[in-house]
Formats: C-alpha cells, sequence, structure tokens
C-alpha cells in the first residue's frame, strides 16, 4: 500500500490518499497545521497526453523502435508527471508506422508500467496536406492520399490500439476517410491542413470532432475570412488541443481560442518531439533535422521560425495555461486529464475512493513579472501510474 500527503488540485484541503491494488482506498484529511499544509505538495488527476512523439531522441515512428525504446520514454513521462498517454506516430512510411504501432503494443504486453500508461495511440498525417506551412516538420516524401485499407493494417499491427487520427480533410479521399473511421470508434481530428471553411465544415458533418494543435500546421499567412481557423473555432462539435508551451500559440490567440471553445471544449497537449529532453544542438531522425535552441524551441534546422515539435511536457503547458489565460488550477488541470479522457472514452481519474489510481503529484512555483503578471513552473515531484509510483528525476 502507498501513502500520500498533499494538497488537493480543485480545493486545496490538505489529505492523505491511500492506493491499494491500482486504485485510491481512502482520501481522509491530512490533520495538519495551515502552514504544514502549504508546504505540501498538489496532487490530481494523472496528466494525459493524447499527443506525445518520443524523448531523449527516441521517436514512436522510427523504423528501429524497440520495446525498451518504449519503455524509456514511458518511464521518462512518468517522471514529468504523465501518467497516461497517446504515444503518436508522425508522417513516414507505411513499414515504419506499422513497425512502431506493433513495437507499442508489444511493449504494453512486456511491461506493466507501458501498459498502464498507453491507453491508445495517435497516427499524426501521413494523409496531410503537401504544402509547406500546413505541412510542418513531417517529410513531404511521405504524404499521400487517405487510404481506409492503411488504416486497417494500422489496427491490425496495434492490435486495435489507434484511438485518433489526425489528418487534412481536403486531401484525395478524405472526407470518406472520416466518415468510414469514425465509424469504428476512432477519433478524427482535423489537423495539417489548408483546407477551405466549406471542406472542414463537410468533415465535421463527416464525423471529425478534434482540431488538431489549432494555430499550428497551417500556412504562415490566411485569408482573413475564408481560413482554417474560424470554423473550427465556431463549431460546438469540435473540441480543439493547443500546444500551451509559450511558443506554438502567441498569447492573444490563447485567450481568442479559450473564449471561443471555452474549458468544455479545449485539450492541452504538449506535442512533445522525440528531441524532447535533449541538450542544444542539431539533431537528425530519418529525413528531418532540427535544432534544440537554448531557449527552449525545438525548430527546423538552419532557420528559427518554423517549430518542430515541442520541448515542454503537458504540465509546463497547464502552468502556461494558468498564467497567460488567468484560469485556476483546476480548470487548467481538467483541460490535460479529464478533457482528453472524455473526448477519447478512455476510464476517468479523479480523487475519488475506488477510482484508478493515476494521479500527479507537483508543485507550481510562482513568480511576479516586472509588469505585475504571475507566472507558473511546473515541477512535477512523482506519478502514481495505476498504482506503481515513478518519482521525478527533474
Amino acid at each position: 500500500m502507498t501513502t500520500l500527503t498533499a494538497r488537493r488540485f480543485d480545493t486545496g484541503e490538505a489529505v492523505r490518499l491511500q492506493i491499494r491494488n491500482g486504485r485510491i482506498a481512502s482520501i481522509l484529511p491530512a490533520g495538519v497545521s495551515a502552514q504544514e499544509s502549504a508546504e505540501l505538495p498538489f496532487v490530481g488527476p494523472g496528466l494525459f497526453d493524447i499527443q506525445v512523439n518520443g524523448f531523449h531522441g527516441i521517436w514512436f515512428c522510427s523504423e528501429t523502435l524497440t520495446t525498451d525504446d518504449v519503455e524509456k520514454v514511458i518511464r521518462a513521462y512518468s517522471q514529468q508527471g504523465i501518467t497516461r498517454c497517446f504515444p503518436t506516430l508522425i508522417t513516414t512510411s507505411c513499414g515504419a508506422i506499422e513497425h512502431g504501432l506493433a513495437t507499442i503494443r508489444r511493449a504494453r504486453e512486456n511491461s506493466m508500467l507501458v501498459r498502464n500508461s498507453v491507453v491508445g495511440c495517435h497516427v499524426e498525417g501521413p494523409f496531410i496536406s503537401p504544402v509547406d506551412g500546413p505541412r510542418g516538420a513531417h517529410p513531404l516524401q511521405h504524404v499521400r492520399p487517405a487510404d481506409v485499407s492503411e488504416f486497417l493494417r494500422w489496427q491490425q499491427a496495434a492490435g486495435g490500439l489507434v484511438k485518433l487520427v489526425t489528418l487534412a480533410p481536403e486531401v484525395a479521399n478524405g472526407l470518406d476517410f472520416i466518415e468510414q473511421v469514425a465509424a469504428t470508434g476512432v477519433v478524427v481530428s482535423i489537423g495539417h491542413t489548408a483546407a477551405s471553411t466549406s471542406i472542414i465544415q463537410q468533415a465535421i458533418e463527416r464525423g471529425a470532432r478534434l482540431g488538431t494543435h489549432l494555430g499550428n500546421g497551417c500556412a504562415g499567412m490566411v485569408p482573413r475570412h475564408d481560413n482554417v481557423f474560424w470554423p473550427q473555432l465556431a463549431d460546438d462539435r469540435l473540441t480543439c488541443s493547443v500546444i500551451a508551451d509559450g511558443w506554438h500559440v502567441p498569447a492573444t490567440m490563447l485567450n481568442c481560442v479559450h473564449r471561443c471553445k471555452t474549458s468544455d471544449r479545449i485539450i492541452l497537449t504538449s506535442d512533445v518531439s522525440g528531441f524532447g529532453g535533449c541538450r542544444p544542438g542539431r539533431y537528425s531522425t530519418g529525413e528531418v533535422a532540427v535544432d534544440v535552441l537554448t531557449d527552449g524551441r525545438i525548430v527546423v534546422a538552419g532557420q528559427t521560425q518554423f517549430l518542430a515539435g515541442s520541448g515542454a511536457t503537458t504540465g509546463e503547458c497547464v502552468a502556461h495555461f494558468m498564467s497567460t489565460c488567468n484560469t485556476t488550477l483546476q480548470d487548467a488541470w481538467s483541460l490535460a486529464s479529464s478533457r482528453p479522457a472524455e473526448l477519447m472514452k478512455v476510464a476517468p481519474s479523479s480523487l475519488e475512493e475506488g477510482s484508478p489510481a493515476h494521479l500527479t503529484v507537483f508543485r507550481l512555483q510562482e513568480t511576479t513579472e516586472a509588469d505585475g503578471r504571475a507566472t507558473r513552473r511546473f515541477l512535477p515531484e512523482l506519478s502514481v501510474v495505476g498504482g506503481l509510483v515513478e518519482r521525478s528525476s527533474v
């Protein structure tokens, strides 16, 4: 049995949690003084990120991915406070995607930590726009028309683990693909797209229910009216994910997304790169070369404008969202825990007796800037992943 003493993320109350057999056995008042309570870390339902590409130089889409690689990355995530996730495979060859999915499936079979953490997979591409800008850092040579038969091969390789697919609805066969794949129960998301308003509206009608990292994977300059933003922001059937790392979406747009979609239809994701956690320098994987900059950004090699995934992890995005959108911890935390679980129909984790023990224990370090703004830094202490305790190395 594991016992934790911390402050609830939603009420601030100091509680003592007991965990037994992978579930929360009890939650009782901690019975400590106000001063002692103020010194405790917070505890919240475990962070759940639906778009994570790898870490420490390991990519889930690598054609040489091993089960040991998968476990290393999942352990690194848990040390960053992420207790559940969708390993994400980006645009690459058919063989590499199938290899990555099959390897993740085997890693779940071999490791309880991986099995508890990996509750699905996300395939982002290869059915995306070939146009520079919307394509982002995805390799052009592997971009291709939407193909349901390829999706079925992914599911066979993954043992049915693919739960989320991102595509550009304007690609050949895109709208039919959305309807057919959504009918299987898989969430289909709009992303890396140059689609018109009409095509995006048709995609939503055909079953798309998510917009992938809104504000990224799009043209640098867009028409003022007929663009990829307005139809996604305006339709309440569509939830949107955003990368709130301080680099991918400016504060003004992040606030606009929050006001348009409200907290009911936003998911925070890190989109952490396979080069997350790496020291500054130049790195490459397959046909993609990137620079990890000293300020933490990861960019397409040789320039500083076009980002290539994030170096931040999920908790950092929660802290930035709180500061930028002036939300409560409870509100921001839900966007990276309960909200993705609801959309993806994954059993929710909550601070209730009997709930699955997916928990993140953390501190928030608050700083007042010269202009009076409060900024926060996320400091993970430990994660409970289905009852397994992983302590932070940060």
